[in-house]
């Protein structure tokens, strides 16, 4: 990667750029004054990113800059651009709080161990906000497609949480090459000049009128291939470059191939040599030049033709003109000369912190199989995935693969590569390496049938002989009971197990791969045949696998999820295990009627005595645990997973234990609370690239806009929701979605629309799901307000079934308050009993609407002094927690029962502090009110520091405070 620090001074003239110049110039003034941006400039190679990127860095004079390029040949190296991209601010390293700095010290080589992915990121985002000091930042990368992915997924997360700090971030991107995936960042497009500014740039150059015409029909606007070539067209065979004969892209490098040619010998090799390692280390690239007769003078002819040039500000370093001429350069070096710089590299990479980059100079010179590089790239994927690098892990193993010489490590390292490919993201590459390694160990199954008895086939031979299993988990980066694929020695009868074992795990991979991509059907029936295979010999990591089958199952139906939960049952699982209480609790998910519950605590009390299980496993229990109605339960055991993801910086794992978190804030009433946990939760699942969830908390959203009345953006919400649906399965925000939408019409008073929106959650394929049941209720309201009670009869059986198995009183009241709805004759012993049963500090919302409820009967029974009593109470607390539809129906009610005129504006006691905060800033002042410092809410939320004192800056004068120390006087308004 190239780093530098000024360009002012090379910056060619920008013809037919001013739009984008101009749209540079305002993000430069506004990181000045403290605004944050980020913009992705893409392009074809040639079409004037890398100008536009050196316009910006010249026109932040005075601001701090950070600029580098990605290159390809450093794209599996884990953390490699990151690395030179901050070295002028890892000054400020020290100062960052201690797991970020751990985190971004071991990403960096600089230190052990490291972290989870999205702390790098947060600690990048910590280094360049002080970096910028308050004074504006530019950061500047180039050919961000060859940054290798966990540099990427570092900078962008850091991208997509800048607001206040006065950091701009420009990455320009080659269409066609590489990836870079910057989701939700704005973007701008780079098309061709147009005529009048290409016939400019073709003014600089003495050409016949016919050659003007070919080449400007040939360069179509890219101002680079204007520039250059003329050039070749001077110096090459008109044949060289026959119009149309290749893309652009390539016609460039062709061009910039002719200039390279005619270089001296040890120039070309000297070039070939910064081409391949493009890391500015001057002595690594002396030593490698001595070691092929080559130095730093030999240079000189490729600066003279402008192929190279010093970097600015009296730095020796030297560095490619345009990143197109190291393409050139490495294109046209012949194989044999490649594998020698290669090497020459590797020889001259001795130092400890550089082995992963000399493991894999040694791979590329590596022609045949090779033990000894195999396990040096091994030891580079385990390194590379402890720091979080998990497609460089994937890269590093399936080359590791590919080198080895016996099946047995090819086998196992291809399994490796699928694990770490999947957790990359990647699952194309996981699905496929899966499915490749699943092959071979059938075909050395099939061999080995077919030898002579007693001979041993090297196929069965997935573990290595005389490795501790500890160790080689390890080593392998696995994690955990359910973790890796280790080595482990053992007799024939085990190889053939572990052999079982590795194809269980290799499905697993390919099932989840199949998830991640929608496909529902196949991935859960795949992961659900791969557990069976294992039942008898590995029952425990059955059991995980088929726990993990719930998850998949979810989004498919009950007949799934009851097929899972028998083979569960039918597991011979030993009590000590951790599994095993696991097997218990989820076991019990469909049951209906009289009966013991299984309480959470009870169920967690017994893992964690048996040694614990994953965090996965731990969160398929919580959600059992909402679906059993344990809300309290099921919420405190989210906040405890949400307390450690965040004190590890797991924010890609956080949106899910989120979802659980606001699942139970909106059962239990508190709505405020409920958005601020489903608006942070869904702006880190968009910015960790997370559409599923997206999509479900999207939906949570629309629930709340429709309790609160706002109709555009419930349905708004509700359509993000039921996006993603594919064949076979329903959209993982469906459930949610329709009942914020029937919620929302029935609050408006169309109750045909909204039983129908209901009635499609009481059937297949929805209605297991958690909020089909919770639902229900509903469901009665509106087929009763329409007069079709039968309508309601199923569905209030199912509910009343399973209100009865759960055992909780708050489901026993809303049982009643069904029943008062469906018998008229005893309605108002159904509701007095209800409302007597009703925790109205805990579960508000639905005390206000039984409230509400009993007082309709009361007004039509025409008792109105009792009407308005219940109905002022309902009022009361539909105005407190907002739910506008409510306390509007609960005012004509009143009026109706001769109640004096009601104001609709909220009275000033039953009004909160916090009103009038967006759902960040509450949680902010939240946290600030607690005496944690910027730093520590920056910490906790993902943010900068000058983010959270944007935030807070913003909030004291809603909060009518001048001080963070008058907010503990709000703690209590605060919540």
């Amino acid at each position: 990667m190239d780093t530098r620090t000024t360009v002012a001074d090379r910056i060619p003239p920008l013809r037919g750029r001013e739009r984008e110049q101009e749209a540079l110039d305002n993000l430069i003034e506004g990181a000045r004054t403290g605004h944050s941006a980020a913009l992705v400039l893409r392009g074809e190679a040639g079409i004037g990113k890398t100008a536009l990127l050196d316009y910006a860095a010249a026109q932040a004079s005075g601001l701090p800059l950070l600029r580098g390029t990605g290159i390809e040949v450093e794209a599996e190296l884990p953390f490699a651009g990151l690395q030179l991209l901050l070295r002028p601010a890892l000054g400020g390293l020290a100062d960052l709080p201690e797991p970020q700095r751990a985190a971004l010290s071991g990403a960096l080589g600089l230190g052990s161990g490291g972290g989870e992915p999205m702390l790098t990121g947060l600690a990048v985002l910590s280094l360049l906000t002080d970096h910028a000091g308050g004074k504006g930042l530019l950061v500047v990368v180039d050919d961000a497609h060859w940054l290798d992915r966990a540099s990427q997924d570092a900078l962008l997360f850091a991208a997509r949480r800048l607001h206040a700090e006065g950091i701009v971030m420009l990455f320009g991107v080659r269409e066609g090459e590489g990836s870079f995936e910057a989701t939700g960042l704005p973007e701008q497009r780079l098309t061709g000049l147009s005529a009048e500014a290409s016939a400019a740039l073709l003014d600089e150059h003495p050409l016949t009128p016919a050659v003007r015409y070919r080449l400007l029909a040939e360069a179509r606007g890219n101002p680079l291939a204007l520039r250059e070539l003329p050039l070749a067209m001077a110096a090459e065979p008109a044949a060289d470059l026959a119009a149309g004969a290749l893309p652009l892209t390539d016609r460039l490098r062709l061009a910039f191939h002719g200039r390279i040619s005619r270089l001296p010998e040890r120039t070309r090799v000297a070039l070939t040599i910064m081409a391949i390692d493009e890391s500015c280390e001057l002595p690594v690239i002396l030593r490698a030049a001595a070691a092929l007769g080559t130095g730093l003078d030999d240079l000189a002819p490729a600066e003279a033709a402008g192929l190279v040039q010093r970097v600015p500000g009296g730095d020796t370093r030297i560095t490619f003109r345009h990143p197109l001429i190291r393409a050139a350069v490495y294109q046209r070096t012949p194989m044999g000369q490649r594998l020698a710089v290669h090497r020459a590299l590797a020889d001259a990479l001795d130092a400890p912190d550089q082995a992963d980059r000399r493991a894999w100079h040694r791979a590329a010179a590596t022609i045949g199989p090779d033990a000894e590089v195999a396990e040096a790239l091994e030891r580079n994927a385990v390194r590379a995935r402890e720091r979080g690098g998990y497609k460089a892990a994937a890269a590093a193993y399936d080359r590791a693969a590919r080198l080895s010489n016996r099946p047995a490590d090819r086998t196992r390292r291809q399994a490796l590569a699928a694990q770490a490919a999947l957790e990359s993201g990647d699952v194309a590459k996981a699905e496929d390496l899966a499915r490749r390694t699943a092959r071979e160990l059938d075909l050395a199954a099939r061999e080995a049938d077919g030898a002579a008895t007693g001979v041993e086939h090297p196929g069965h031979e997935i573990h290595s002989a005389g490795r501790d299993t500890g160790d080689a988990e390890r080593e392998s980066g696995a994690a955990g009971r359910e973790g890796g694929i280790a080595r482990r020695d053992g007799g024939g009868a085990r190889r053939g197990i572990e052999s079982d074992l590795l194809r269980a795990r290799l499905s697993q991979v390919q099932a989840l791969a199949r998830f991640w991509q929608g496909e529902f059907p196949r991935a859960h029936q795949v992961l659900v045949d791969a557990a069976m295979s294992i039942a008898d010999a590995e029952p425990e990591q059955a059991a995980a696998m088929l726990v993990q089958a719930l998850h998949t199952g979810w989004y498919l139906g009950e007949p799934e999820l009851t097929e899972v939960l028998k083979h569960l049952r039918g597991l011979r699982l030993s009590d000590d295990l951790a599994v095993t209480p696991v097997v218990r609790y989820v076991s019990r998910l469909f049951d209906r009627g009289p009966g013991t519950p299984l309480a959470l605590t009870d169920a967690l009390r017994e893992i964690r005595s048996r040694g614990g299980v994953s965090e996965q496993i731990e969160l398929i229990v919580c959600g059992i645990a909402l679906a059993r109605g344990q809300d309290d339960q099921a919420f405190d055991l989210a906040r405890a997973i949400e307390t450690r993801q965040r004190a590890s910086g797991a924010a890609g794992r956080l949106p899910t234990t989120l979802f659980f978190v606001a699942e139970t804030e909106i059962f239990t009433g508190r709505l405020r609370d409920a958005r601020t946990t489903v608006v942070e939760a869904r702006d880190l699942a968009r910015d960790t690239g997370q559409q599923q969830w997206v999509r479900q908390l999207s939906s949570a959203l629309a629930h709340l806009d429709a309790l609160h009345g706002s109709e555009d953006e419930c349905r708004a919400h509700a359509d993000i929701g039921l996006g993603g649906d594919t064949p076979g399965a329903i959209a993982p925000g469906a459930p949610w979605a329709h009942w914020s939408l029937g919620l929302l019409e029935l609050g408006a008073g169309r109750a045909e629309s909204a039983l129908s929106r209901f009635e499609r959650l009481s059937r297949p394929p929805m209605n297991h799901h958690i909020c089909a049941t919770r639902a229900i209720p509903d469901l009665v309201e509106a087929a009763v307000r329409i007069g079709a009670p039968e309508r309601a009869a199923r569905p209030f059986a199912d509910f009343s079934g399973w209100a009865e198995s759960i055992r909780q009183p708050w489901a026993d009241a809303l049982t009643l308050r069904c029943r008062a709805l469906l018998d008229d004759d005893n309605a108002e012993d159904h509701y007095t009993s209800a409302l007597r049963i009703h925790d109205r500090e805990a579960r508000p919302t639905e005390f206000a609407r039984t409230a509400l409820l009993y007082g309709e009967w009361l007004r039509r029974a025409r008792r109105k002094a009792e009407a308005r009593s219940h109905l002022q109470e309902a009022l009361e607390i539909f105005e407190r927690l907002d739910l506008l539809p409510w306390a509007q129906r609960a005012r004509h009610e009143l009026a109706a029962a001769g109640a004096a005129h009601t104001p609709e504006t909220t009275p000033e006691r039953t009004r909160s502090a916090a009103t009038g905060l967006t759902p960040q800033e509450l949680q902010i002042v939240r946290l600030a009110a607690q005496g944690l410092s910027n730093r520590d809410i920056a910490a906790q939320l993902f943010l900068s520091h000058r983010t959270v004192g944007y935030h807070l800056y913003k909030a004291y004068p809603k909060l009518g405070v001048g001080s963070r120390g008058e907010l503990k006087d709000l703690a209590a308004q605060l919540g």
